[in-house]
């Protein structure tokens, strides 16, 4: 289940700039390199330290991060859900994807211009926004339309429309206003059952992405602070970053020449490690690792999954045939200095079906097929 994200703004914001750098970003470990799938689909690691610091402990043959999708989505201009630009073509892919990443123009440069003139991110949001919304609302309409007809010839069919339709059209009221879908709460057997095939763009988690120029990274910034509102007022993410120094980032190769450029520029870490990191916050993801001598490998997880459903995230055979995980915790590792020290401290657990995995928990995963 890795992170999959879908890049959405309007035209001269610096999304293409963002997409290009970030997925070009030198990857962490060898053994998974950027690779493109598609024109507009790229694959990069998480940056996780944890890796290296447990191959210090463990050595291996090959380390493996955990990724993240990024899926540069086009066409999103005003009129979009009517057709303009790519109109409805970049439907099939964002509705795919897990969080929307809203990047929005937090800089002034009068060479680069800006679709409407003028920068404004809020109205940049709203324009977004609305046209997701109008996407939506042409899906609901279709469904409400669909359910009415059936409900008219077939009874067991007028018994789903029944629970459907109320929720459908109290959705329908909001998207006409321009809302979000996801600004409804819904009991999760009722969204299952009337919205699981739906697939709404606006249901989707949104992190907003501010792009500051290099002179405006780290610095108190009025455009950063109307999105941040805006985000706190949507229980919605943030996150800034600078366009061109992620591009300059990624023209790095050596880790420790990137790690000399982040001080320089006053940063603590890349944007695309605080994107990432916010995205999996939004998603409520985290990170558990196996480690042997042929791998160590990180793997992404939803928090409060118990030990079988993060088995299943290797293999769903592993799920099917879960007996128990043999567990101990990253700070162990590091405190005691190796896999034999945490056995014979005691700290190597015996899991069964119940355990809620950790984020940092080192797992080996006993199975029966």
């Amino acid at each position: 289940m890795p992170l999959n994200c879908g890049i959405v703004g309007l035209p001269n914001v610096g999304k293409s700039t963002i997409f290009s750098a970030l997925t070009a970003a030198p990857a962490e470990s060898a053994n998974y390199p950027f690779c493109t799938i598609d024109p507009n689909v790229g694959i990069v690691n998480v940056p996780d330290s944890r890796l290296s610091k447990i191959v210090e402990k463990i050595p291996t043959e090959k380390v493996i991060p955990a990724t993240v999708e990024f899926v540069d989505i086009a066409g999103l201009v005003k009129g979009a859900s009517k057709g303009e630009g790519l109109g409805n073509k970049f439907l099939s892919h964002i509705r795919e994807v897990g969080v929307i990443v809203h990047v929005v123009r937090c800089f002034e440069n009068p060479d680069i211009i800006h679709v409407e003139n003028k920068i404004d991110p809020a109205s940049d949001i709203e324009t977004i926004n609305i046209e997701l919304a109008l996407a939506d609302l042409e899906t609901v309409d279709k469904r409400i339309s669909r359910l009415d007809r059936e409900a008219r010839t077939n009874k067991d069919a007028a018994k789903k429309a029944a629970v459907a339709l109320p929720v459908l059209k109290n959705l329908r009221e909001l998207l006409q206003d321009g809302k979000a879908a996801r600004s409804i709460e819904l009991e999760p057997e009722v969204e299952a059952e009337v919205l699981g095939d739906l697939h709404l763009i606006t249901r989707k988690k949104m992190l907003y992405l501010c792009n500051v120029d290099e002179e405006g990274i780290g610095k108190p910034n009025s455009f950063v602070d109307v999105v941040t509102q805006i985000a706190q007022d949507e229980n919605s993410g943030v996150a800034v970053l600078s366009g061109q120094i992620e591009k300059e980032i990624a023209a790095l190769d050596d880790e420790e020449e990137r790690a000399m450029f982040l001080q320089e520029v006053g940063l603590v870490e890349s944007g695309l490690a605080g994107l990432i990191r916010e995205g999996y916050r939004l998603l409520g993801l985290r990170t558990f690792f196996t480690a042997g001598p042929k791998e160590v490998r990180a793997w992404t997880f939803h928090q409060g999954d118990k030990a079988p459903q993060a088995a299943g995230v290797i293999h769903t055979d592993f799920e099917k045939g879960f007996i128990r995980a043999e567990t101990y915790s990253f700070d162990d590792l590091m405190a005691l200095g190796s896999e034999q020290k945490v056995k014979e401290a005691g700290k190597l657990r015996q899991e069964g079906k119940e355990y809620v995995v950790k984020d940092g928990d080192i797992m080996h995963f006993k199975f029966n097929l």
